[in-house]
C-alpha cells in the first residue's frame, strides 16, 4: 500500500478514542495492544523485534521510513508488530543501504498500518491512561461504524495472561560461529541461548567475543540444555506476561541449582526474577525506545539505554536480600531506571547469575552497556578456571569507582 494512498484508517482504542488518518501497509484489522516508542532511529529494528509481537506500535519521532529498509538490519526473520502507527511516512527512501520501502515490506508481510495521525496526541493519551487494547482499520473496515470498531477492541485478548514466547521462537536450533563475526582466535566458550524472541544482535555481540552460541527453541528443558556442555546459559528478551513462563522458570531454576553462569536480557530478567522467587507486574505505559537513563547502582555510572518492556520485577530496592526462594541465597537489585525506580537488574551474590530489564546489544540505540557482555565472559572465564566469580564492580572492563564514590552517587540519586 503506497503512502500516497487515499484509502481511510482509523485507530481505535478501548477507552473509545477514535483516531482518523490514511491507510499503510497492508489493508485490513489489527488488534492488539496499543504502545508508543520514543525512539528516533531504528524503526526497522523496532518492527521485527519479536517482543513486539501482539502490539501496536506508534512511533512519537514524526518521519518515518526515510532510510528504507534492507535484509541487514532486520533483528529476526520477520516483522512482528501487529500494527504500525506513523505520522508522516516518507514518499520515498534515500539512501544507498535500502533495498526497499517501508510500506512495500509492511504490506508483503500483512501488517496493517496508520499514517496522517496526530503520533503526539496518542502518545500523550496513553502516557496518561496507560497502555490499552487498541485496533487498526483501514479499507472498508474503517467505514464500519465507530461503535462497531469499540466493540471489537474490547473483544480482543488483553496482553496480562498472554503466553507469546512460544509463538516467536526459533523452530529449530541453530549455531552462530565467532568466525561468523570476525573473531579470529580458538573459541572460548560454549554458550546456550535461549530464544523467547532473541534478537539478531544478541548472538553476534557474542560470537564476536569469541563465544560459540547454540540458540534453542524457548520449549529447552534442562537436560537438552546440559547435554551441550555449555559455559554458560542465556535467556533472551521476548514479548508477553512472564507470569505465564512456567515452563521456562522451571528450566532457569535447574540452570541456577547446577551452578551453570547466567545471564539474562529483558524477558530473561523478568524470568530470573520470577525464579528466585520475586513477582513480576504489568508498568502502566512501559518503557520502549533508545533513551531511557539507567543507574548502575554498584558504580554510580548513569548509562543511556534500549529499552522494550511492559512487565518489571517486583523486587526491593534496598538491598542485599535473601531471595524468596532462599535455596538461592542472597540477590540484590544492580540497576535502576532514574524515570521511575523500575527495577532494571539483579545480580545473585551466592550463585553466578545476572541480568537486566535493557538491551545492551542495543540495535538500534547506544552502546553505553555493550560490557556486559563482556562482564558474562569474565563469568564463565572465572568458572571454567575454578576462580571466585567477579562482582559487577571488578568485572566492569572501564573500571570500577570506590566504594565510597559509589556510595556518594547513590545517596545522591535516592
Amino acid at each position: 500500500m503506497s503512502s500516497t494512498t487515499t484509502e481511510p484508517a482509523v485507530l481505535v482504542l478501548e477507552d473509545g478514542r477514535v483516531f482518523r488518518g490514511r491507510a499503510y501497509g497492508a489493508l485490513g484489522t489489527a488488534l492488539g495492544e496499543a504502545v508508543f516508542s520514543t525512539g528516533m532511529t531504528g524503526y526497522q529494528e523496532t518492527i521485527t523485534d519479536p517482543s513486539y509481537a501482539g502490539q501496536l506500535v506508534v512511533q512519537t519521532a514524526p518521519h518515518i521510513g526515510n532510510t528504507g529498509v534492507n535484509a541487514a538490519d532486520a533483528e529476526s526473520r520477520r516483522i512482528w508488530v501487529a500494527g504500525y502507527v506513523v505520522r508522516d511516512p516518507a514518499r520515498r527512501p534515500s539512501n544507498w543501504r535500502a533495498e526497499g520501502t517501508l510500506d512495500e515490506q509492511l504490506a508483503a508481510q500483512g501488517v496493517v498500518g496508520i499514517q496522517d495521525v496526530d503520533t503526539r496526541a496518542i502518545t500523550r493519551h496513553l502516557r496518561d491512561r496507560g497502555a490499552m487494547r487498541g485496533g487498526i482499520f483501514s479499507g472498508d473496515a474503517a467505514r464500519r461504524p465507530d461503535a462497531e470498531l469499540v466493540a471489537a477492541v474490547t473483544a480482543a485478548e488483553r496482553m496480562e495472561g498472554r503466553a507469546l514466547a512460544e509463538t516467536v521462537t526459533v523452530p529449530e536450533p541453530y549455531v552462530v560461529e565467532p568466525a561468523e563475526h570476525g573473531w579470529e582466535g580458538e573459541v572460548r566458550h560454549e554458550l546456550v541461548a535461549v530464544d523467547l524472541g532473541l534478537k539478531s544482535m544478541t548472538p553476534h555481540r557474542f560470537a564476536e567475543r569469541g563465544v560459540r552460541v547454540h540458540v534453542v527453541p524457548a520449549t529447552v528443558g534442562w537436560e537438552q540444555i546440559a547435554a551441550r556442555r555449555p559455559s554458560g546459559v542465556f535467556f533472551s528478551n521476548g514479548p508477553g506476561d512472564p507470569a505465564t513462563a512456567e515452563r521456562q522458570i522451571a528450566t532457569l531454576r535447574a540452570v541456577l541449582r547446577s551452578g551453570t553462569p547466567f545471564f539474562g536480557i529483558c524477558f530473561g530478567n523478568q524470568l530470573l526474577g520470577r525464579a528466585l522467587g520475586f513477582g513480576t507486574y504489568k508498568l502502566v505505559f512501559g518503557h520502549r525506545g533508545i533513551n531511557q537513563p539507567v543507574l548502575d547502582r554498584r558504580t554510580g555510572r548513569v548509562e543511556i539505554t534500549a529499552h522494550n518492556h511492559g512487565f518489571a520485577v517486583d523486587a526491593p530496592l534496598e538491598g542485599p536480600v535473601t531471595a524468596p526462594l532462599e535455596e538461592f541465597g542472597r540477590v540484590e537489585v544492580s540497576h535502576v531506571c532514574l524515570n521511575d525506580d523500575v527495577v532494571e537488574g539483579l545480580n545473585c551474590l551466592d550463585l553466578p547469575a545476572f541480568s537486566v530489564q535493557y538491551h545492551p546489544e542495543a540495535a538500534a540505540g547506544p552502546h553505553d552497556a555493550s560490557y556486559l557482555f563482556d562482564r558474562f565472559v569474565e563469568l564463565m572465564d572465572s568458572h571454567r578456571d575454578g576462580r571466585a566469580d567477579p562482582t559487577i564492580d571488578n568485572a566492569d572492563p572501564r573500571g570500577a569507582q570506590d566504594a565510597q564514590g559509589a556510595g556518594a552517587a547513590q545517596e545522591g540519586q535516592h
